[in-house]
């Protein structure tokens, strides 16, 4: 059973449809108290939420979970000027976030990756606040960024466009796009959520505001 939380009613009727025509069963929630005060945390197997809604973000609702002692894998959907808030998530323990819009096989890759591992398990596992030393795997990889690609990374763990790095940084939005390709071949990531968990795992965090 994988929950969907979502205040979109054709977002939640999209996955609705994809989820159980992939083999899923699914239970939808439109708010995230509706979610909260259900049985959907203790007998779903995985949750998709969305990480801005009205009331509770998605992350304060994998927050609340894990207050309560659940270990359920949380998956959060984001828009890109979310993705700060997404990185926070996997910080506190979310297995993975996916960029909107995704294809269906994101989703779906993403879903069979968080139930195929132990609860509360994840690939690179993320350092949480008062955390563990950064992964020796994740430091090497670092290692071999130039200045200017550690730059970039951390613009885009910051969560921020290619343009606006771009503006950060005094060069051309052309130029972040390559820096970013060598980045994500160095770092050994297969997308923007991998790339932000190593970089977690190695220690760099977003800057706030």
């Amino acid at each position: 059973m994988i929950a969907v939380l979502d205040d979109d009613a054709a977002v939640r009727d999209s996955l609705r449809l994809l989820l159980m025509a992939s083999g899923y069963q699914v239970a939808v929630f439109s708010s995230p108290l509706e979610f909260l005060d259900s049985d959907a945390p203790a007998r779903c197997a995985c949750l998709v939420v969305d990480v801005r809604m009205p009331g509770l973000t998605g992350l304060e609702v994998q927050e609340r979970l894990v207050a309560g002692g659940s270990t359920l894998p949380v998956i959060v959907m984001t828009g890109h000027g979310d993705v700060p808030l997404a990185v926070a998530a996997m910080k506190a323990g979310a297995l993975d976030f996916i960029e909107k819009p995704f294809e269906e096989e994101t989703l779906l890759a993403s879903l069979q990756s968080a139930l195929s591992r132990p609860r509360a398990l994840a690939d690179v596992a993320p350092p949480s606040a008062g955390a563990e030393t950064p992964s020796p795997e994740a430091l090497a990889c670092l290692d071999a960024l130039t200045p200017r690609e550690l730059d970039v990374l951390q613009g885009l763990v910051d969560g921020k466009p290619n343009k606006i790095i771009a503006f950060d940084l005094s060069i051309s939005p052309r130029t972040v796009e390559i820096h970013r390709a060598r980045v994500m071949e160095k770092m050994r990531a297969s997308s923007l959520s991998h790339l932000v968990r190593l970089a977690l795992a190695a220690g760099i965090r977003p800057n706030a505001g």
